[in-house]
């Protein structure tokens, strides 16, 4: 009966919205577990089914002719889905997706002498080097840690050094750490340097410095963990030598292209932004904007007195756009706006030798890129000519820019990376970071709009799955993670995976999403679990009207804000879901905000006017009416809780408090949490065990496929991060 009504209600479009939590008391009672799939079950495997549609064939003599039309036409649509079956592309290992890449992160070193890139060693993912010409198969390591993977890294400007950040355990309390790759040979590892060495200090670089190649400056919380104050910082031997205290509430420094301290950013407490300049006889303000508008500092221009702003403050603008600003005067000069119309400014790219602007770029469905600069914009049609219709990247060229890295991708292929000369204009292959994933069986991404609750049109991407046709699919529903960012045209691993299990994906950009103007933007505020919840819900009525969806075998998954939107939809649309998934997802907003890490004090203000005020009795009926958490008795789809323990954004209580409150009702609920991860899983054995236990819950409840086998390690592993949810303690 829960079925029929969950379907019921999409057809009819007479689903609640969101926030009218009072009408969605008893409207859905608890579906139960396998309910939607049992149909599929008995028409693909029951193994006597030939054999019946044989004996009846063979007694058509005897039979009514209707009754030999209608056995004939059953037997065709049973043939038909056989064929149907068979054509389905194969079940991809999930460690094809999800495994640490073979090889990925790869940077040139400044002379262009070397190659260096991100590879697993000893099962963790570690920085190797090779050089230039040599093959990949003969790179050494240079860096053997054991603890978490590497995550990203970059060269010193001489070359002499590869520097990177690692926390403990995702606690993002981030160290600087320096290796000397020239000390590593075939056996021979060296040890990396921790250079900022400090615990519960969480370090920022700002400005990696162009004319000493041995200082970067930082900024380091050490002294007030809300506020980072200025060091420099020598890579060579760990010298910290404190350059500003930070007492004003500057978030951020920038530095010239000949090193000199010139702006800063400050965060008043009411959330109004300043861009200060900063000179030997004192600061000046050049320019303020409030928290519902947008703007910052992108790059000096090569005069070092002027800088590129990207700004949409005033009335009269929605979309940010592109500005000089002189910084002795603080007057703006108009530079660009998107041609088209529809999107923010998107990027800026700057020749590292010249200083001049190569391109702009823009996303609207897909990237658009606005080339200044004519000879490299032959360098682009020169590989677009040889690669075909990818998307492009250029990055990490050489100190002279006569070799470049480039990126070639698509929304069905992870992507190869080559090596661009610009001398002779050629391109060598130098890796695919994922060889193994078949592509063909890949399925592709397209944009969809469709109008959420109040008439908003809602741009969103949308996977359906190669082989299996475009109706009456079940659904599943990822909304990304910010709330404050967006989803993008290309590869995603999630996508691809849970198409290949036999799923539609929807990604919507729900309202409050970046890059589609500050209007947009503002219609999220204060919309959790509301209008927010609304354009993600009606994206499900869009695919359900069109019949590509079947209402009955729809589920949400999600990370951090997408975990939110899960418990969300089904606390407050518990007609809607079949299943959820949150993902380090947060479920009482009040206690969210009272917990954010101390080195977001600068956002507290912003958190309270884009989400609400805790403090205040109206803020806080508000907050406490958007978390699910005290709608959980609404809940009545399984629920798949996903956490790590040392996530300082989501704090684990976030996700025990849920827990709680649907075992105290008797309701079930599955419950991971990994001990060495914070906010997303960084290791491959945590991912690839939450993967298997996710891809199994999926389809138990909304009838998917999934593959049953796993390493002797993944099975250890996810054993040992699985709650037994009985021992799980509601926090203080």
């Amino acid at each position: 009966m829960a079925s029929v009504t969950r379907g019921v209600l999409l057809k009819n479009r007479v689903f609640p919205k969101a926030p009218t939590i009072k009408a969605l008391e008893g409207v859905f009672d608890k579906k139960k577990e396998g309910n939607t799939n049992k149909k599929n079950r008995h028409f693909f495997n029951n193994s006597d089914k030939n054999n019946i549609f044989t004996r009846q064939t063979l007694n058509f003599a005897t039979m009514n002719k209707k009754i030999l039309l209608f056995v004939l036409m059953i037997g065709a649509i049973a043939y038909s889905c056989q064929e149907q079956k068979q054509d389905l592309p194969p079940l991809i290992d999930r460690e094809v997706f999800f495994d640490d890449p073979q090889i990925t992160g790869s940077q040139l070193s400044p002379d262009g002498a070397y190659i260096s890139f991100l590879s697993p060693y000893e099962d963790t993912r570690n920085i190797w080097i090779k050089t230039r010409e040599a093959s990949f198969e003969e790179a050494i390591p240079v860096t053997a840690v054991t603890e978490r993977p590497i995550m990203g890294y970059f060269w010193s400007r001489d070359g002499k050094y590869l520097l990177y950040v690692m926390d403990k355990g995702g606690d993002e309390n981030f160290n600087i750490y320096a290796v000397d790759p020239k000390e590593a040979s075939a056996g021979v590892i060296p040890e990396a340097r921790n250079i900022t060495n400090m615990e519960g200090v969480r370090a920022a670089i700002y400005h990696i410095s162009r004319i000493d190649p041995d200082l970067m400056f930082v900024g380091l919380n050490s002294r007030d963990k809300a506020w980072h104050d200025l060091y420099s910082l020598k890579i060579s031997t760990g010298e910290l030598t404190l350059m500003r205290e930070n007492t004003n509430r500057y978030t951020g420094w920038m530095f010239d292209y000949e090193d000199k301290l010139r702006l800063a950013m400050r965060s008043l407490p009411d959330g109004t932004e300043e861009l200060w300049r900063i000179d030997q006889e004192g600061e000046t303000l050049l320019f303020s904007w409030n928290v519902l508008e947008t703007a910052y500092p992108a790059a000096f221009q090569k005069d070092n007195q002027h800088v590129y702003m990207i700004s949409n403050v005033g009335e009269d603008k929605d979309l940010t756009e592109l500005f000089l600003m002189d910084i002795e005067t603080g007057e703006m000069e108009f530079v660009e706006r998107d041609p088209e119309g529809r999107a923010d400014f998107g990027g800026l790219g700057i020749s590292d030798k010249t200083l001049e602007v190569l391109l702009t770029t823009y996303t609207d469905e897909k990237a658009r890129y606005y080339f200044k600069d004519e000879t490299f914009e032959g360098h682009y049609n020169t590989v677009k000519a040889e690669l075909g219709d990818k998307e492009y990247n250029f990055f990490s060229p050489t100190l002279d820019e006569r070799f470049w890295l480039v990126s070639a991708s698509s929304d069905v292929d992870p992507g190869s990376v080559y090596l661009f000369d610009t001398q002779d204009q050629s391109l060598a292959f130098q890796y695919s970071p994922r060889p193994d994933i078949p592509t063909e069986h890949l399925s592709p991404m397209t944009s969809i709009r469709y109008p959420s609750s109040d008439g908003m049109e809602i741009q969103a991407y949308l996977v359906l799955p190669k082989g299996f046709g475009e109706k009456d699919l079940p659904l599943i529903v990822h909304p990304h993670g910010g709330p404050w960012a967006r989803d993008y045209w290309g590869y995603n691993g999630y996508a691809q995976f849970m198409a290949n299990r036999g799923y539609a994906v929807l990604m919507p950009n729900f309202r409050g999403s970046t890059g589609f103007g500050k209007a947009y933007l503002n219609a999220g505020n204060k919309a959790w679990g509301e209008l927010m919840q609304d354009d993600i819900t009606w994206g499900v009525q869009y695919l359900v009207d069109q019949g590509i969806a079947d209402p009955e075998r729809v589920a949400i998954f999600g990370g951090s804000y997408g975990g939110y939107a899960t418990l969300a939809g089904l606390a407050f649309t518990p007609d809607v879901y079949a299943a959820g998934v949150s993902f380090v997802g947060p479920s009482n907003l009040i206690t969210l905000l009272n917990s954010i890490p101390p080195y977001w004090e600068a956002a507290r203000t912003t958190f309270h006017i884009r989400m609400g005020d805790p403090s205040t009795p109206e803020g806080q009926a508000q907050l406490e009416k958007q978390s699910p958490l005290f709608s959980a008795d609404k809940i009545a789809a399984p629920l798949l809780v996903v956490q790590g323990q040392n996530d300082p954004r989501v704090k684990k209580a976030e996700s025990d408090q849920i827990v709680v409150a649907l075992r105290e009702r008797g309701f079930p609920v599955e419950y991971i949490n990994a001990p060495d991860e914070g906010h997303g899983f960084a290791r491959p054995v945590n991912t690839m065990a939450f993967i298997a236990a996710m891809e199994k819950f999926l389809a138990t409840h909304v009838g998917g496929r999934y593959q049953e086998t796993m390493t002797d390690e993944v099975a250890r592993r996810l054993e040992e991060i699985t709650v037994d949810v009985s021992t799980v303690t509601m926090p203080e």
